[in-house]
């Protein structure tokens, strides 16, 4: 003999089952809708915290960034998909789709960005031609020397071809920098954290320098150079200081503070008699140079009113105009 529970009702497999009815259910004590109040929630019940979840303050991404579509010659299209595969391969290889499209968006939120080359390989090659200095690691380290895994790179020029057709991955809104979780580089207290994405923190431009009117899609016009490093510069040893991300803030904010004050700014006027305008005298100007057949028929006093009429031209009948014709009173 086996006994089983559901809910209030108890019964014994292969006997008959006894159900205590629920006071909704029983005569005289319901009313339509009553079983509502009955009702009990299950308590809800503590889910365990996923691995590594953490709370980062301000990790808003912001507004998306806009579709960018890979123009120019077949040539220049050619490269700038090897250029985004390299990039999205060698920083994101092992990382899964949401990793590499987050890569991917990076270098064509640079791209669209006036602070940073305006095209994809330029870019991903930004500052390789230095000891030290790269924008991308794999660029200077000698990665690109491994030959790649043909499946993971196949994987990696995927991601890259939707993103130079116009795919947008918004969840790193117009990030333009992204670190390993392994580093913490001195930018990345003063940048705006957008979020993590795998093993990577995702940043972007506080204040003008990271407003969505300042990147322009449009500016992309091909024009790719070789998807290869550039020739390293001799002499060239120290990373430029023009690519460090908060002087690039700092330009854009100390920019659009002078622009603002200068809109502020108290305007010279001019007096309208000085520039001719209402209740000012006509301007005397010169005559103008006319051919000599229209010297010969009078020059200027063609085009000089000469029989308009004065005070002695009214005639007779009209001379009393505007007066009283008898004053009130009188």
């Amino acid at each position: 003999m086996a006994l089983f529970r559901i809910g209030n009702a108890v019964g014994v497999i292969g006997g008959e089952t006894a159900i205590e009815p629920m006071p909704f259910e029983q005569a005289g004590q319901s009313f339509p809708g009553s079983a509502f109040y009955y009702l009990a929630p299950d308590a809800a019940a503590g889910q365990p915290l996923a691995d590594g979840a953490h709370w980062e303050g301000d990790s808003f991404a912001g507004p998306a960034a806009r579709a960018l579509r890979a123009g120019g010659t077949a040539l220049d299209r050619t490269r700038a998909l090897t250029c985004l595969t390299q990039a999205i391969y060698y920083e994101a290889a092992s990382e899964p789709d949401a990793g590499q499209r987050a890569v991917a968006q990076v270098v064509l939120n640079r791209v669209a960005h006036p602070a940073y080359p305006k095209t994809v390989c330029g870019v991903v090659y930004q500052g390789a031609e230095r000891t030290t200095g790269c924008q991308f690691t794999f660029t200077c380290d000698g990665a690109l020397a491994r030959v790649p895994n043909r499946l993971f790179w196949q994987r990696a020029e995927t991601v890259a071809r939707a993103a130079l057709a116009g795919f947008v991955y918004a969840p790193v809104g117009l990030s333009t920098h992204y670190h390993t979780i392994a580093v913490h580089p001195y930018w990345a207290d003063s940048l705006s954290y957008v979020g993590t994405i795998g093993a990577h923190r995702f940043y972007r431009f506080g204040g003008p320098a990271g407003a969505p009117a300042t990147f322009n899609v449009a500016a992309y016009r091909g024009g790719e150079p070789v998807a290869a490093p550039p020739p390293r510069a001799a002499g060239l040893t120290s990373p430029d200081a023009a690519l460090d991300p908060l002087a690039i803030e700092r330009a854009y904010a100390q920019g659009y503070n002078a622009a603002q004050a200068a809109a502020l700014a108290p305007v010279n006027t001019v007096p309208m008699s000085r520039i001719g305008g209402f209740g000012a005298p006509p301007a005397n100007h010169p005559a103008p140079a006319y051919a000599p057949a229209l010297q010969a028929r009078g020059g200027d006093a063609l085009y000089t009113a000469q029989t308009l009429p004065e005070g002695q031209g009214v005639r007779p009948e009209y001379a009393g105009s505007g007066q009283w014709i008898a004053r009130p009173g009188s």
